[in-house]
């Protein structure tokens, strides 16, 4: 009965359908159909890559017009952290987006075990709202724009480099100069720091802190905008070719310690959560005209609340900065910054960089030279030769005295920066020996011998001295 319907079916069709064709000896409507279906799946396909490749053009959009100018989808990664553990431990979570999911990294991680993707975030209103609120501060650079100021990123314009990228010095077409940090992109790294930088001193104000003005971010390249600092930076100074007499006094030298004390004692006092700088080093001080110091370079800082003591992270840092507490163990906090500062004042008042292997054995680590040389009464030749004029017999041993409080070997005994700053200004602090002499002569009636009452203030002042750096 089918055959019957098929053969009257294929009967009131035109004779030319229904004829055989040389193609696989098919018949026209058969082959016709095939054509129709195909051209049909083929329009549906290129329908739903259009679609996606839409999709995809708007999840990488790399710009958004805001009122406050533009501003790059990339910075919905940039999030402050403020999650802490609430039993007391010590734990920053750090919480990165990436295609719309939250991914929550535990400090005790390894900083590789999170990625951080080069472009995320959607094309909606409400990320729009949300990346002005979290990135508020700053400006966004288009990398043209920062091609022009930097002509080209051109060698010449160069004014620092190292493991993190170049820093280039710009013009922009406003006439202001600015520093221009374009972040090697190894393995992630580049966005890292980038988003650490953004995190530790986006908002940050301080008059010895490098102000970070906006940024970049187009593709894989990630660019920090900083205020220019005119004249260099203090290992540039220290240990430059500046001739046989030192430009930085030691007036020069004692400001230039104060201001980064200032400086690091607002990260770690003044701002919640605080900021762990984690490489404080002479080539991050950068100076200006003035000699006034401001502190550079947050791609190693850490963020910790108030709530904890410390926090535990991979160790990194520079050779010959790094407090020995922290390298043992992983374990980060304030402390690490004020044992960095130490060995830089250390620098500061020697001339010598923490690490020479030009120098004897016994003289090649700056730390256990200064200590020795202290207990073996010779604190003069510490002294940077390069100084002309030497301070006061108080005030250096004043300094140094602060440099071994420092580098406590423990460091819950290690004086906070607030407390490094009052010790370094205290001009009148008065030692020993000194006020020995004073109540000798205010009770004249009391007085011994005079064998006896000749004052010694080098054995009083640094018998504390040589007990702090045996300790």
């Amino acid at each position: 009965m089918s055959s019957v319907s098929g053969n009257s079916s294929a009967a009131s069709l035109p004779h030319e359908l229904v004829s055989n064709t040389s193609f696989l000896n098919l018949k026209l409507y058969v082959i016709i159909a095939l054509v129709s279906i195909s051209l049909l799946l083929i329009f549906l396909l290129t329908c739903l890559c259009i679609r996606i490749n839409r999709a995809k053009k708007n999840r990488t959009k790399p710009l958004v017009k805001q009122n406050s100018g533009l501003i790059p989808f990339v910075s919905k990664q940039i999030m402050e952290i403020k999650a802490l553990d609430r039993m007391g431990a010590a734990v920053i979570v750090d919480v990165e987006i990436e295609d719309g999911v939250k991914k929550m990294k535990k400090s005790g991680e390894s900083e590789d075990d999170a990625s951080c993707s080069a472009s995320g975030g959607s094309s909606d209103a409400s990320t729009g709202v949300d990346v002005q609120q979290n990135i508020g501060w700053g400006r966004w650079y288009s990398l043209k724009e920062l091609e022009i100021a930097t002509r080209g990123f051109n060698e010449e314009n160069v004014i620092g480099e190292g493991g993190y990228g170049v820093v280039y010095r710009g013009v922009l077409e406003d006439g202001s100069v600015v520093a221009v940090k374009n972040l090697l992109n190894n393995k992630g790294q580049a966005e890292k720091e980038f988003r650490v930088e953004v995190e530790a001193i986006g908002k940050v104000r301080h008059k010895n802190l490098v102000r970070l003005l906006g940024y970049c971010a187009e593709g894989a390249r990630r660019m920090l905008v900083y205020e220019y600092v005119d004249n260099g930076n203090l290992e540039q100074w220290l240990h430059g070719d500046v001739g046989p007499v030192s430009p930085l006094t030691w007036d020069i030298r004692l400001k230039i310690a104060i201001g980064t004390a200032k400086g690091l004692a607002y990260l770690h006092e003044g701002l919640e959560p605080k900021v762990v700088h984690r490489d404080v080093k002479s080539s991050n001080i950068l100076l200006d005209k003035k000699w006034n110091p401001k502190v550079s370079d947050f791609g190693l800082a850490k963020l910790l609340g108030s709530d904890s003591s410390y926090v535990t992270t991979r160790v990194m840092g520079t050779f010959g900065y790094v407090s020995p507490d922290y390298a043992s163990t992983g374990m980060l906090n304030e402390g690490s910054d004020v044992y960095s500062f130490g060995v830089l004042l250390m620098e500061m008042i020697t001339g010598r960089s923490p690490i020479d292997y030009s120098r004897p054995a016994e003289e090649m680590n700056l730390v256990e030279w200064f200590k020795g040389m202290l207990a073996s009464r010779r604190a003069e030749e510490l002294l940077d030769p390069l100084i002309e004029v030497q301070p006061s017999a108080r005030a250096l041993k004043r300094t140094m005295l602060v440099c071994l409080r420092c580098i406590d070997l423990d460091g819950n005994k290690r004086p906070k920066m607030g407390q490094i700053i009052h010790m370094l200004e205290a001009d009148d602090f008065p030692f020993r020996a000194e006020l020995r002499s004073a109540k000798d002569r205010d009770h004249p009636s009391s007085e011994a011998p005079a064998s006896n009452k000749v004052p010694r203030p080098i054995k009083h002042a640094w018998g504390s001295v040589a007990e702090t750096s045996n300790r």
